[in-house]
């Protein structure tokens, strides 16, 4: 097995112990190896970013517990493994608990050795692979990847960053595909429980029969199906944080427990007795008006007021229209890339045309629609000619079954046809939610699961 591409550091005064481990690791098992008889002389060249470091204990300069606390300071996740001709327990007990990856009494058992090396070793990359996703995650998830040059969005953003690093609750107000969701990752992953969990439950998408057991789990035998014990979301999400999207729509039974969870930091699962302890940070978001909801008795005025600790309203985007430039130059360079094209911008025309709409879908819908513009087009820009027709009519859009626009030129459709559109067009813009949907149809659920039905709609 070639293993050049993993450098492991070898440090031992015993000349024969050195050359036998050289042997093994390098001509044997194939590692780029450097050798060291004194540890600091090691220490001091730790910036090669070795990948193991098998660290002797009775070295002539620094003892080798103490230098494991070093290599440990300096580089916390370092795998290093502990070798000693004393064989004591207490020796090896000191080494793992300074966070050594592993211990080995001398005469060294080259048959141990050799799977624990490459164990480390593989350790060691997974460690470096999930850092470079957190990484990439608080990149993602930045507030400086929330575009918006609007005075009232940056007084915000400005607001948000006083409580990144509390445990406050945080209620995400705005309309559907303004960023709720966008928001609350961007206060989880710039704030003190960025390296621990962040676990979305849609409150709107789950039947609501389900929604406790999905919260806080269930034990087997809870309820007719519940074969085995179910961990729920808040046990799932550990110290980190719960986004609970459409809260609005749960029932008032389950605000009493989550009112629970938030005052008294405990739960039970369903059909159980203990009581869980929570460490969790709740952020929620609506797109309706909680405050209203309150009023008409459809939602809990005492649990109101613990959501809305620190309130977040998103503008829609037909109030700030000064960001729609912005934001169709961001996403012409985002899908630019995603679809390996060089789309320079918009025309006047197409220009005067986006910024006329009042884009009820908000964002999420100005991203759909670039994205569409620019695989359409055989120009270097989005001209006139490639925007649906509900944007050029002003009109509300219609899509037929295989999700194209369809002209308002074609022949006229019937009636019972414009109905199964309309169901279908709710589904899409509202990616599924049948509340919702059946809200922006002014349908009861009732009717708009029928419809579902009748033109076997999945």
């Amino acid at each position: 097995m070639c293993n050049l591409n993993k450098l492991v550091f070898i440090i031992d005064d015993e000349e024969s112990i050195l050359k036998m481990l050289v042997h093994w690791l390098k001509h044997q098992w194939g590692y780029n190896v450097r050798s060291f008889t004194k540890g600091m002389d090691a220490y001091n060249a730790l910036n090669e970013n070795p990948d193991l470091v098998l660290l002797d204990i009775m070295l002539p300069d620094i003892n080798g517990i103490d230098l494991l606390i070093k290599i440990k300071q300096k580089n916390h996740n370092l795998p290093v493994v502990m070798l000693s001709a004393q064989g004591s327990i207490e020796v090896a007990l000191e080494s793992i608990r300074q966070g050594a990856f592993d211990y080995f009494p001398k005469p060294i058992d080259k048959n141990r050795l050799e799977p624990a090396v490459r164990n480390s070793i593989r350790s060691y990359d997974l460690q470096r692979e999930v850092e470079n996703l957190k990484e990439n995650l608080q990149r993602e998830f930045s507030f400086d990847n929330i575009i918006s040059a609007d005075k009232k969005m940056q007084e915000a953003f400005k607001m948000v960053t006083k409580v990144l690093d509390n445990d406050i609750t945080v209620l995400v107000q705005g309309e559907s595909g303004t960023g709720k969701e966008l928001f609350a990752r961007a206060i989880h992953y710039n704030g003190n429980r960025k390296n621990d969990p962040f676990i979305v439950v849609n409150c709107a998408s789950i039947p609501r029969e389900l929604l406790e057991s999905e919260l806080f789990g269930h034990e087997k035998g809870a309820f007719t199906g519940a074969h085995q014990r179910k961990i729920g979301k808040f046990e799932l999400a550990k110290t980190g944080t719960i986004f609970l999207d459409e809260i609005g729509e749960m029932e008032m039974s389950l605000q009493a427990k989550i009112l629970r969870v938030i005052q008294n930091r405990e739960f039970e699962r369903v059909g159980g007795n203990e009581v869980l302890r929570s460490d969790v940070r709740i952020i929620s978001a609506t797109n309706i008006d909680l405050k209203d909801a309150v009023d008409k008795k459809l939602f809990r005025e005492d649990l109101f007021y613990r959501l809305s600790s620190f309130p977040i309203n998103i503008i829609p985007l037909r109030e700030r229209r000064g960001d729609i430039v912005v934001l169709i130059n961001h996403f012409i360079n985002v899908f630019n890339t995603k679809l390996n094209k060089t789309i320079t911008g918009v025309t006047k025309a197409a220009l005067k045309t986006l910024y006329d709409y009042d884009w009820p879908g908000n964002v999420r819908e100005l991203e759909n629609l670039i994205e569409r513009s620019i695989i359409l087009t055989d120009k270097d820009v989005i001209d006139y000619d490639v925007l649906p027709d509900y944007i050029i009519k002003r009109d509300q859009p219609m899509v037929n079954s295989s999700g194209e626009y369809f002209s308002f030129d074609a022949p006229i459709i019937s009636f019972e046809k414009l109905k199964e559109e309309a169901i279908r067009h709710s589904l899409l813009v509202t990616e599924g939610n049948i509340v919702e949907a059946a809200k922006k149809l002014k349908i009861g659920r009732a009717t708009f699961y029928r419809l579902l039905d009748k033109y076997k709609i999945n």
